[in-house]
């Protein structure tokens, strides 16, 4: 069987591209090792992560707001296996959408593992298939750390964290990155004693500094105790327990800490195990990444890499716009990404969104920028709705008013991020978005009014 082009992975990057690619005309094969498809994404990342991190905040609302709102009646009690359950057919529903749509664009679903042979020659097991172009999109696997033992029962991944055999009493994160709050919030609100470890003296490293202090402050209301700059030295697991050891680096004190459960939370790193790339001769980077040009291709000609495993975020959104715009390149078209412009998102509550730079980021530029900035105190539909905590921080440049970042700390600020993210892809200023009609009353009124202290200042503030 020979293909125009064969996408080895079959998460947000790799489908995507695949399913471009054949609407485009190609004849088009994914290659996935899993019993289904949708990567790490669908299966054991964010879709199931957002499952379980609805129904959480349902309990939580039922605890702490019902009452308030006249609905009264006795606290719902945590089926934990049915919670499972849930999860479990949410991601049944999303892999299986995957194959529908695969059949739909007449992409074929090569079963089993990759390796490239040469530029043109992709084996999976026995078979070997010939293809004119070859897409690497194999995702990520969860980093290491020494001196962590990952079993995935009692130290675990996320992978893990999605499956325990029951809500541990007390849990321990390592790391306060997006991965590790999303988890911590999750079993916070099932009653855990969560614990947060972070080597640096700060949550969410990347973001808006107010943010991450807003965040931090939020999440300790919530029960989420933060230990930061402290190193982690050691986790170690009994039957039924585990320990963590680590030294403050302000004074290089030894401290323990013991829990049911430990999630190691420390970031992610490219997958590329058996695919044949050092044999091959491809190019990787320091940081262990395939090293790609402008538009994909890697220092092997015919080859291209997309998503988690070539440099810059590791988000599934990200992927699928590279998957995107190679399967567009391929197809003789002008693919293109503009990575100024792609959001990132933590689902906790209050969810946290950004795009483009931060004022840190701008201070070190040396760029003049102004900043206009919205409490969600402010926004009628959110107090209405218990949802008044968090801000909206619009950044344009000082002279032009261009919108070149925006941070939101607030209700539904990941679905709230993208009008400001279209404004930018338009090269709007802060203005016209100022002007732009909101209806009353939404969540989105904060953001034009964020819009308006850019210029003479907000209506409602």
């Amino acid at each position: 069987m020979s293909y125009d082009v064969i996408f080895i992975g079959a998460g947000p990057g790799g489908y995507v591209g695949a399913i471009r690619a054949a609407q485009l005309g190609l004849k088009v094969a994914c290659v996935e090792g899993r019993e289904t498809l949708g990567g790490t994404c669908l299966n054991v990342g964010c879709i199931p992560s957002k499952a379980l991190l609805h129904a959480t905040h349902q309990l939580h609302e039922a605890e702490h707001n019902f009452d308030a709102m006249g609905l009264t009646g006795a606290k719902p009690k945590v089926d934990w296996k049915k919670m499972l359950g849930y999860k479990s057919d949410v991601i049944g529903q999303n892999t299986k959408g995957i194959e529908f749509l695969f059949k739909k664009n007449k992409v074929d679903w090569i079963k089993g593992w990759a390796k490239v042979l040469s530029p043109g020659r992709v084996q999976v097991g026995e078979q070997t298939y010939d293809t004119k172009k070859i897409v690497i999109a194999s995702g990520s696997e969860s980093s290491p750390l020494n001196g962590v033992d990952v079993d995935e029962k009692i130290i675990v991944t996320s992978t893990g964290a999605l499956e325990l055999g029951k809500i541990p009493k007390k849990l321990i994160v390592i790391g306060a990155g997006v991965i590790g709050l999303e988890m911590g919030s999750v079993y916070a609100r099932l009653g855990a004693e969560v614990t947060v470890v972070e080597y640096l003296d700060r949550i969410i490293p990347g973001n808006d500094a107010e943010v991450a202090k807003t965040f931090q402050r939020l999440l300790a209301k919530q029960g989420l105790n933060f230990v930061l700059g402290a190193a982690v030295q050691s986790a170690t697991a009994t039957k039924t327990k585990a320990k963590v050891t680590y030294k403050l680096r302000k004074d290089d004190s030894e401290q323990t800490l013991e829990a049911d459960t430990v999630l190691l939370s420390t970031g992610r790193r490219p997958f590329v195990d058996g695919l044949g790339l050092q044999d091959l001769g491809i190019e990787i980077t320091a940081r262990g990444q395939i090293a790609t040009d402008a538009h994909y291709k890697t220092s092997v000609d015919g080859i291209y890499a997309i998503g988690d495993v070539i440099e810059g975020p590791m988000l599934a959104h990200k992927a699928e716009d590279e998957g995107m715009a190679v399967a567009e390149i391929l197809a003789g078209q002008a693919g293109h990404v503009n990575y100024g412009v792609i959001p990132g998102v933590i689902y906790t509550w209050p969810e946290v969104a950004s795009v483009g730079e931060t004022e840190e980021s701008l201070k070190e530029a040396g760029r003049a920028y102004k900043v206009g900035k919205f409490s969600f105190m402010g926004n009628g539909r959110a107090k209405a709705n218990f949802a008044g905590d968090g801000f909206v921080k619009i950044l344009a440049d000082k002279e032009t008013d261009r919108i070149i970042g925006a941070h939101i700390i607030g209700p539904y600020a990941g679905d709230l991020i993208h009008e400001i993210c279209v404004a930018m892809e338009f090269g709007a200023a802060a203005e016209d978005l100022a002007r732009t009609c909101h209806a009353h009353p939404t969540y989105s009124e904060a953001v034009r009014e964020a819009a308006l202290a850019c210029g003479d200042g907000a209506i409602h503030a």
